[in-house]
């Protein structure tokens, strides 16, 4: 270590922000300005600062990079998947970080027709994203968007993919996916707010017309709606969704007469969650109507879309949550989870005797992936575990018979899963709640407390934090490490009352919860407070925040990747992406109820002259989700009072966004940084 290096100090400009005739006094408000030439030398400063600290690790990241990108098959593909007429396939060549999208007509033995190769368009660019890729029925046109910046905003084009002809048409400031009507001549697609990046509005454009005569279908005005346009399964239906953290509506008009109305399908009602698929004259409704709190199916004709008109197909059950639903001609797909895992039951339209897919492991992903045949019998689904690598299979749901169609390869001739232990363990939580914890690590582990464990979480949105294989995380298993996924409050993964009781005013259990997740992996000497390590992202982030000062004694060292950690200012600002669309997971801070609770746990306000871990914090100047100057003040104000001499690195990429870098192998850099900070605390050298 070095640590006669001199660390950057901000200084301090103390703005005082007064809401609920109380003032808060920010010294590190200024560094909200990125085009203030100080806020970016400050940014540089840590960077510098960042790198010369962990120069004797240059060559672990060097190392450990390629080790991670040699268990890599550089020339992968994806398994084809047949839609209209055509196989699509994304595959990668060697030595290349973007994806290149293909399809072969008709068959698997027909030649390859590039729709779009990445490598060529991400050129000269420091960040490139493509996404909606989305084919005309007849398919003569695809219409795709383009990020450059990392800032999820996108330019929508349409290419000709009979001459390859790029059309002049440009969507400026999209969110970067379209649906296509009938008539393969109009498309739909939604754009953003342009300073709260709040998807909410949906326009329709002709081919070959100017974009400044598309015209505006629907406009959500509720701040705290965003908007989505997607197609049925069943291609009859455009579909406009309007949602919030607790309230759907959805609209709908016929695919053949694109110049037609919207209909609302039922209009929202606070509280009133609701998805719908179609299939034949009826629409199926995934809904918590009633009171069906982990979800229930419901279905209504396609003339009577109101929820006076639903009845019940499967009904709500205490204890199994309904996740989604595929729907295919002769059969429904239904995904439910119950104590914390997933399943996939079939049920045949016909009336048959319905069934499950078999799983027997406790540490497994199950989920199905790309089915948009809607004629056919056969299934594709995922699976994977903690030492298993993914696989996609076919399931034909006729003769219940399957086909492996590919297993994730890793590389380089040392992995073999029965080498590792894979365990469910459940802590008690300080109410009494048994949460669960999914770890894996080498056989031989000897329960000594000496061994370095990372603990990771979520704990936000009501998503579940589902096991799943890793190559690049054999970097730090087969150094000893135990990988551990703490499946907390505030995330789905014990059903829909697992993530209430996690969020609003009950948003503390998903601290407390990972703190005695903590305080259980040390007690089963599964490791120690000298050598356990946590690591959490975006609302993660901010439950790194919470622990480190709530419980910095139990942790050696902690990963905050673009962490949500000034909860109250950023939730006062409607300005900021996302927040008004917040309040239902958070709380509204102009409701001083929500704003004293949000106070009392917001990472940034509760900084004490204490005693911290040894911390890596990484972020991205265009992150559109977590603004960059979140962590940037965090750190600034951790340094100013943190009483130990512990390493505290703030790391910003200069180009990116909330995602990090764009191509597949760059993004292994940023892994090799994080990696090389636990192995170097852990003095492991090779």
């Amino acid at each position: 270590m070095q640590n006669d290096i001199m660390a950057p100090k901000a200084k301090e400009i103390p703005k005082s922000l007064k809401k609920h005739k109380e003032t808060r006094v920010d010294n590190y408000f200024w560094l909200n300005d990125r085009e203030n030439p100080e806020v970016i030398d400050y940014l540089n400063q840590e960077n510098s600062y960042y790198q010369s600290m962990t120069s004797h690790t240059k060559d672990l990241q060097e190392n450990l990079y390629e080790e991670m990108k040699s268990r890599i098959k550089e020339d992968d593909s994806s398994v084809p998947y047949f839609y209209n007429g055509y196989y699509y396939i994304t595959r990668f060549e060697t030595g290349q970080d973007y994806p290149i999208f293909s399809r072969k007509k008709g068959s698997l033995s027909a030649d390859e027709e590039i729709l779009f190769n990445c490598n060529e368009l991400a050129k000269d660019q420091a960040y490139f994203k493509l996404g909606g890729l989305s084919v005309s029925p007849d398919n003569k046109f695809a219409s795709f968007g383009v990020d450059i910046v990392g800032r999820r905003i996108y330019t929508i084009q349409i290419k000709n993919l009979e001459t390859g002809e790029i059309l002049s048409d440009k969507i400026e400031n999209a969110t970067g996916g379209s649906v296509w009507a009938n008539d393969n001549n109009t498309i739909f697609y939604t754009r953003q707010d342009e300073v709260t990046l709040r998807a909410d509005k949906v326009f329709r454009h002709k081919l070959n017309t100017d974009t400044a005569a598309d015209v505006l279908v629907f406009n959500e005005t509720d701040d705290t709606f965003n908007v989505s346009v997607s197609k049925e399964k069943s291609r009859k239906y455009i579909v406009i969704g309007s949602g919030s953290t607790l309230t759907t509506e959805y609209r709908i008009l016929n695919s053949d007469t694109p110049d037609g109305e919207f209909e609302v399908f039922q209009p929202r009602v606070r509280g009133l969650e609701y998805s719908i698929s179609h299939f034949e004259d009826s629409f199926y409704i995934l809904t918590n109507k009633d009171k069906a709190t982990n979800f229930k199916l419901m279905k209504t004709p396609e003339n009577k879309t109101g929820k006076k008109n639903w009845v019940d197909l499967i009904p709500h059950r205490e204890d199994v949550l309904l996740e989604d639903i595929e729907i295919f001609k002769n059969y429904l797909v239904v995904e439910e989870r119950s104590n914390g895992l997933n399943h996939i039951r079939i049920m045949p339209w016909n009336g048959e005797a319905d069934y499950y897919l078999p799983f027997g492991s406790e540490t497994y992903n199950a989920y199905t992936t790309t089915n948009i045949d809607f004629d056919t019998d056969i299934l594709r689904y995922s699976y994977q575990s903690l030492a298993t690598p993914s696989s996609v299979i076919d399931f034909d749901m006729k003769t219940k018979s399957k086909e492996i169609l590919k297993e994730h390869q890793v590389l380089g001739g040392k992995f073999d899963k029965e080498n590792y232990i894979e365990e469910r363990v459940w802590a008690t939580a300080r109410d009494g709640v048994k949460v669960p914890i999914s770890m894996i690590y080498r056989k031989g582990l000897n329960k000594n407390g000496k061994n370095p464990l990372l603990l990771y979480a979520y704990g936000s949105y009501g998503i579940t934090m589902d096991t799943y294989f890793s190559s690049t995380r054999l970097s730090l298993l087969d150094r000893g490490f135990v990988y551990a996924i703490a499946h907390i409050r505030g995330g789905e993964d014990l059903g829909r009352q697992w993530y209430e009781d996690g969020k609003l005013l009950k948003k503390k259990n998903t601290f407390t919860d990972f703190i005695d997740c903590s305080k259980f992996v040390i007690s089963e000497n599964y490791t120690s407070p000298e050598h356990l390590y946590a690591e959490g992202g975006s609302a993660g982030g901010l439950l790194m925040g919470v622990i480190i000062n709530e419980a910095p004694e139990l942790y050696n060292g902690v990963i905050a990747q673009v962490p949500f950690v000034d909860v109250i200012t950023t939730m006062l600002d409607d300005s900021i992406p996302l927040t008004t669309g917040e309040y239902d997971e958070w709380g509204n801070p102009n409701n001083k109820k929500y704003y004293d609770y949000m106070l009392s746990y917001s990472p940034y306000d509760n900084i004490k002259a204490q005693n911290y871990p040894n911390m890596y914090v990484s972020t991205g100047l265009h992150d559109s989700q977590v603004q960059y100057w979140e962590p940037a003040k965090w750190v600034a104000k951790l340094r100013n009072l943190k009483t130990n001499k512990n390493l505290l690195f703030l790391d910003t990429n200069m180009d990116a966004g909330h995602g990090g870098a764009s191509g597949r192998f760059e993004a292994l850099r940023d892994l090799a940084k994080e990696f090389s900070f636990l192995l170097d605390l852990e003095k492991i050298e090779s």
